[in-house]
């Protein structure tokens, strides 16, 4: 497919210019242009918690764009670090949503991008005991996990002043 050729040769001709020697595999996943990178300077490429990659991602998204005259959006991912950085968030998820039950008290963390706060979100999305909340303005947003039942916690080892 031809949008797929274009997206490749833009990637690939960016990397080249930041001295990364690398592999592109481009295919079509839900109307998006999914391209697996694979190369050299992957840890460079992806940066701290992902944030060069999103970079990259979105520096490419326009690009593409401008050449293709269309719509598609282009999904970047080096060394299957998206998935590896989606289980890491659904555990902490997971993690922080048990402590705020068990403790009764909110669970913030972050800052997060769009993308990995909707896998916190969905990964607490049905556990009718917590709610969450996305916080701050801008990109880079925090999260709050917010427990909805205040039984479930210990509260027999607490005093009361008289």
């Amino acid at each position: 497919m031809e949008e797929i050729e274009i997206a490749k040769q833009v990637t690939i001709g960016l990397l080249e210019r930041m001295g990364a020697k690398t592999e592109v595999e481009g295919f079509l996943k839900e109307g998006n242009i999914c391209l697996d990178i694979k190369g050299d300077r992957e840890g460079f490429l992806i940066g701290k918690h992902g944030r060069t990659l999103e970079s990259l991602q979105t520096l490419i998204n326009r690009m593409v764009s401008k050449r293709l005259k269309s719509t598609f959006r282009v999904v970047l991912d080096i060394d299957n670090y998206r998935k590896r950085r989606g289980d890491s968030l659904v555990q902490m998820a997971l993690r922080l949503g048990d402590k705020a039950r068990m403790t009764g008290h909110s669970q913030t963390l972050g800052p997060f991008n769009a993308y990995d706060r909707r896998i916190i979100h969905l990964t607490l999305k049905e556990d009718p005991s917590l709610n969450t909340e996305s916080i701050g303005e801008g990109e880079l947003k925090r999260i709050r996990i917010i427990p909805t039942k205040k039984e479930g916690y210990k509260t027999e080892n607490r005093f009361r002043l008289k």
